[in-house]
Parts: structure tokens; C-alpha cells; sequence
């Protein structure tokens, strides 16, 4: 059994290069797959790749990132429930012997327990990737049965699925902020609007969804809310955050944390996206080969232009 692997690998911050490395075995509840693409998360492997990432489990250099990978099992073992050929969603990885996996998902071959592995259709393709964000987004809003989302802040890709999902609720049709106008573009046929803030005046606005990762958006968002309206905190805030209580107090304001997906969330949003009601359409914007993982890198945390890069591993065998 093949044990190496080509991975990305952050040394420290802003040093990134394509290394070598080892897996550790597999054992017989565990899967080989080799990754044919991975996503660039603008989100928390900025923060990674910065040196800006809060103190984290698992946290410390060199390490492997990346959480959102696609690919096919080439090994698996006798009680990991997938076979051999199948491909798969990655939700990451922890099994190289020369570098942390945090999260562990770029690279051209990984180890992970089959539980973990999400088998995906053949026919998602490369748009797979995108199924821990639609995951992220489903869970931070409470899927389709909580109350609906009436107001996002940020029209980048987890924004975006936020929106699109907040809109398959029946009679919904939300609002995003956007302050940039080049990513202001794209809500056509998805069932809502986006505005510059300063364009919206509406104050009653009753949950609002935040995924800009803005450590001091709360006041202008708590004005904006009707009594006893929520505030969802779906962004990764690298800074404390606080809001000027007085304001928040007179509307009986509710603020709520985000957590990551659960597997619950992955498969209620493959059901959406397997029916028809999802589309991941148009959110993955920018490709290099994994050869160009640090111009991918730097492309996709710079170029206000990208909303999605992913590495393309399929040349690296």
C-alpha cells in the first residue's frame, strides 16, 4: 500500500508550498481516497494562512488545511461502510505523520474513518466542495424549520447558500448586504435581493444572519431589528466582539453562536441539492492546478473577485 502523499502544508504564516508527505496506515473502519478537488475557505484558512487564527484545537504549524475535498476511495477497509470506487465528500483529515491536519483535506491522498467519508453522486462533480458550506449555512439559520432569515450580511459563497436556502422557506424572499459592488451580482433567480446597507432602511428586520466575520457589526445590526428579533453570529470573528447594551436591552435583542455542521445538516442539504431545490450553481469562480497552490492561495484570499477557488488534483497520481 502506497503511504505518500503530496499535500499543501502552511510552515508558518504566509509560507505555503506542495510537499511530500507520510499517511499514517489505515485500519479496517478507515478509507484511502484520492482527492480529485479541494476548496479554498476564505473564512478560517485566511486566518490560518495569516497567522491571524484565535487559539484552536489542534491549532499549530506546519499544517495541512482544507475541509472541503472531493475524491475517490481507492482503499477500504472491511468495516468502514464504503467501497472501493465510490466517491466521496472530505470533510478534512488527520493522518500525516509530518504535519498537523488542520484541517487536513489538500492533499492528492488522504486516510480518514469511512464515517466520516459522505458519498456524493457522480454527477455534482467538482460543485461537491461546496457541501460543508451549504452544511455551515443550513445549521447557522436552523435549517428550513426555524424561523426565516430575513436578513444576511455578506454576499460571498457561505453568504450566498445562506440566502439561498433562507429563500426556500414558503413566502420568504431576504435581503443581503453587500458593501462591495463587484460581488453585489448574483442573486438573479435565487429568490432574494442585495442591497448596500446604505441603501436598506427598514428596522424590523427579525433574524438576521451574519457570516461577514465583522467583530464590530452588532450595534449597526441591532438597530436595524425589531423587538426581540435575533442576531446569528456565522462568520469566524478573529476579534472579541461587544455591542452597546442600552439599544439591545429596549428591543429584547436575542444573539446567537453558529457552530460548525453536524452530519445531519451535510444530509439534508445533499437532499436539497439532490432534488433540485439547492443549486450550487455559480459559486465556484476560480481553478489552478494543485502544481499552483500558492498562487491559488494568495489569488483566492486577494482577488475580491473569487468566490470559490479550488485545487485540481486529478493530474497528481
Amino acid at each position: 500500500m502506497n503511504l505518500d502523499t503530496l499535500a499543501v502544508v502552511l510552515d508558518q504564516p504566509e509560507s505555503l508550498a506542495l510537499k511530500p508527505l507520510t499517511l499514517t496506515a489505515p485500519g479496517d473502519a478507515d478509507v484511502m481516497v484520492a482527492i480529485e478537488w479541494s476548496g479554498i475557505s476564505t473564512g478560517t484558512e485566511r486566518l490560518l494562512w495569516s497567522g491571524r487564527m484565535p487559539s484552536f484545537p489542534g491549532m499549530g504549524y506546519p499544517l495541512v488545511p482544507g475541509y472541503e475535498s472531493v475524491g475517490r476511495v481507492t482503499w477500504a477497509g472491511d468495516r468502514s461502510g464504503l467501497e472501493v470506487g465510490q466517491r466521496v465528500f472530505v470533510p478534512g483529515a488527520r493522518c500525516y505523520n509530518e504535519a498537523r491536519g488542520l484541517f487536513g483535506g489538500a492533499a492528492s491522498r488522504i486516510v480518514l474513518p469511512g464515517e466520516r467519508a459522505v458519498p456524493v453522486g457522480d454527477a455534482l462533480g467538482e460543485d461537491a466542495v461546496l457541501l460543508a458550506l451549504a452544511a455551515t449555512a443550513y445549521h447557522a439559520i436552523g435549517g428550513l424549520s426555524a424561523g426565516p432569515v430575513d436578513l444576511v450580511i455578506g454576499h460571498g459563497v457561505l453568504g450566498r447558500l445562506v440566502a439561498r436556502i433562507a429563500a426556500l422557506a414558503e413566502g420568504a424572499r431576504p435581503t443581503v448586504w453587500e458593501t462591495n459592488p463587484e460581488r453585489a451580482h448574483g442573486a438573479e433567480g435565487h429568490g432574494y435581493q442585495v442591497v448596500a446597507p446604505d441603501q436598506d432602511h427598514r428596522t424590523d428586520y427579525r433574524r438576521i444572519c451574519d457570516v461577514s466575520g465583522d467583530s464590530g457589526i452588532l450595534d449597526t445590526l441591532i438597530a436595524r431589528m425589531a423587538p426581540g428579533g435575533e442576531v446569528i453570529l456565522a462568520g469566524f470573528y478573529s476579534q472579541p466582539l461587544s455591542f452597546s447594551f442600552p439599544p439591545a436591552f429596549m428591543r429584547e435583542t436575542r444573539i446567537q453562536v453558529a457552530a460548525e455542521w453536524r452530519p445531519p445538516d451535510i444530509v439534508a442539504v445533499k437532499e436539497l441539492v439532490d432534488s433540485g431545490r439547492l443549486s450550487l450553481d455559480g459559486l465556484i469562480t476560480h481553478r489552478e492546478p494543485a502544481t499552483h497552490a500558492d498562487a491559488a492561495y494568495r489569488t483566492a484570499f486577494g482577488d475580491p473577485n473569487c468566490l470559490k477557488m479550488i485545487l485540481d488534483w486529478r493530474s497528481i497520481s
